[in-house]
């Protein structure tokens, strides 16, 4: 299996992409432009959901991308996950390959299991394939055609195989790709043989692709009715695809992560294990100054409502996890600034945008201590008139 720096992974996933006819499409805005219903952009298919839809017309049939998301309210709400999980965050990055009525199933599955396998070189027998329990079709490709092991190949229900990015919308059948990292992995206590059937949140597996077979489009009282053409619509985290390359096992531990947090080892002067002792504040922080970041650099200030408020909220949620490292004096805009480094060269945005992050982090992070000061300073006052006893 080949180990990849995380750039080397994206460049990879595009360029063979682009080798199988695919357009490469630069990662749209993380606030969309084309749907009132989504506050973020949540995954690679949202700025193409008009073609599958047929009222927009691109001049090419295949896309690739590698999309900023954010996932931080309705369905898609990992925050609570954030830090104390692997594998969650608020800001990642979805890598994809669409098809608008060009290939479907059959080339879907081709590609993915070629790019891992071939380009990717992960060995097979730590690969684990899933199938809708209704899609005879995509299960005969992976056993018949490609040739993957039936006892590697699991049919599941609605819960883990039907994708709808909302409500209302596109929707359609999935197949997912999966890394099992071994029994030593396992969290829920049964080890061997493979469990994933039981779908128990067991962290010995991960999602690390989802194959979206595009064709239908759902209406608001629940009915159903077949898109103009099927397409193909998938996602791959980069975090978790670089997490297994890196052989990392915590999506923190890749060089997405690493620089950032030790950016805020540095400013706190910890050792490393006072850093592992503290790891949920550190991945928390460096999460959050990743989604603020391209929050900012796509536009969004600090504010009340809507998606400025999640904005306001992810700085003011990593200044209360800094206070637990410590910090009594602003600190977030210097996080930011090895966000920038890291991820700068992929997205020439933030590095455009440095002074507005800088300055708004900043500005925020100040108003909220403000703010905590002058509550500690209220609650001093009340306990100092409660009675004794």
């Amino acid at each position: 299996m080949k180990k990849l720096t995380s750039a080397e992974v994206r460049e990879a996933f595009l360029d063979f992409f682009e080798e199988m006819g695919h357009k490469r499409v630069p990662s749209s805005s993380l606030v969309p432009g084309n749907d009132p219903t989504l506050l973020f952009t949540n995954a690679g298919m949202v700025q193409f959901k008009d073609v599958f839809l047929g009222l927009d017309k691109r001049d090419y049939s295949r896309a690739t991308t590698a999309q900023k998301c954010m996932r931080v309210s309705g369905k898609h709400n990992d925050l609570e996950n954030v830090g104390p999980s692997p594998r969650h965050h608020t800001f990642f990055e979805m890598l994809g390959n669409f098809s608008f009525g060009d290939y479907f199933k059959r080339d879907a599955i081709r590609f993915a299991y070629e790019l891992l396998t071939r380009v990717y070189e992960m060995p097979v027998d730590r690969l684990i394939f899933t199938v809708h329990t209704s899609d005879d079709e995509a299960y005969r490709i992976w056993t018949e055609d490609i040739g993957v092991p039936a006892s590697r190949t699991y049919r599941m229900g609605d819960k883990t195989n039907f994708w709808q990015m909302a409500d209302v919308g596109p929707c359609g059948p999935t197949s997912e790709i999966h890394w099992d990292w071994g029994p030593h992995m396992c969290t829920c206590g049964i080890g061997e043989p493979p469990h994933f059937e039981l779908d128990n949140g067991c962290d010995r597996y991960v999602e690390i692709w989802n194959l979206v077979f595009m064709q239908y489009q759902q209406f608001e009282d629940g009915h159903r009715e077949p898109l103009p053409a099927p397409g193909v619509d998938t996602g791959a985290g980069l975090e978790r695809i670089v997490s297994v390359l890196q052989n990392t096992r915590a999506n923190y531990e890749t060089d997405l992560f690493m620089p950032i947090i030790r950016r805020v080892q540095s400013l706190t002067g910890h050792s490393d294990a006072e850093r592992d002792a503290n790891i949920v504040p550190y991945r928390v922080i460096a999460d959050h100054m990743r989604a603020a970041t391209f929050l900012i650099a796509d536009g969004v200030r600090p504010g009340a409502t809507g998606r400025d408020y999640v904005c306001r909220m992810v700085i003011r949620r990593a200044v209360r996890f800094g206070t637990k490292l410590g910090f009594e004096e602003p600190f977030l805009a210097d996080v930011c600034d090895a966000v920038i480094e890291t991820m700068g060269d992929a997205y020439p945005e933030v590095i455009e945008q440095r002074d507005a992050i800088r300055r708004t982090i900043t500005n925020e992070e100040v108003r909220f201590r403000r703010a905590m000061d002058r509550a500690l300073a209220e609650l001093e006052e009340m306990l100092l008139t409660l009675p004794e006893g």
